[in-house]
């Protein structure tokens, strides 16, 4: 099976994760991840524009076949929901710039598929992340988040994949 390279995001205004994940034969890799810090001066459409060239610039060296992303999550203020929609704004137009289709996940989901707990820590998440990849530090949050999405995605691929399947064995025939 040839290398499958997929590109996750944590989408946020001031700390957007992201990772470049790569599988090949069930063996997941990190090629690259880390965040894009937006500090608290810097005006939201900069920061939107930070997102997107970081996002744009590891799509054009990695060559992903997809983008992972958390998808929205419930907010109480509006100010903070509008913010959070425009962070997605520019990663989703990141992605339908480069002609990459999006798959997004719930954060609970994320969370279930790497801890198995939807209500985990973050502080979870990371050290399963670390686990999971074999990395020899924690990642940083916003990046262990990113992650994660990528390995709820490469589940999600599995598990579609092993329902496409046939069933092991004899096919039934019917009226025997």
């Amino acid at each position: 099976m040839p290398e499958e390279i997929i590109l996750s995001v944590d989408p946020s205004l001031r700390g957007t994760g992201y990772a470049v994940l790569a599988r090949r034969d069930g063996k997941t890799r990190a090629l690259e991840f880390g965040r894009v810090a937006n500090p608290p001066a810097l005006p939201v459409e900069q920061c939107l524009l930070a997102i997107h060239e970081c996002l744009d610039a590891l799509i054009a060296r990695h060559s992903p076949s997809c983008m992972a992303v958390e998808s929205v999550i419930y907010v109480q203020s509006y100010r903070t929901a509008i913010v959070l929609g425009a962070a997605r704004g520019a990663v989703l137009l990141s992605a339908a710039r480069r002609g990459l289709p999006v798959h997004e996940y719930a954060p609970r989901k994320v969370k279930q598929a790497v801890v198995g707990r939807g209500a985990a820590q973050k502080q979870q998440v990371g050290f399963m992340v670390r686990v999971l990849l074999g990395l020899t530090e924690t990642p940083q949050e916003d990046a262990a988040d990113a992650i994660a999405v990528g390995l709820t995605h490469f589940a999600a691929i599995d598990s579609v994949r092993a329902f496409a399947k046939p069933p092991p064995g004899p096919a039934l025939r019917r009226g025997a």
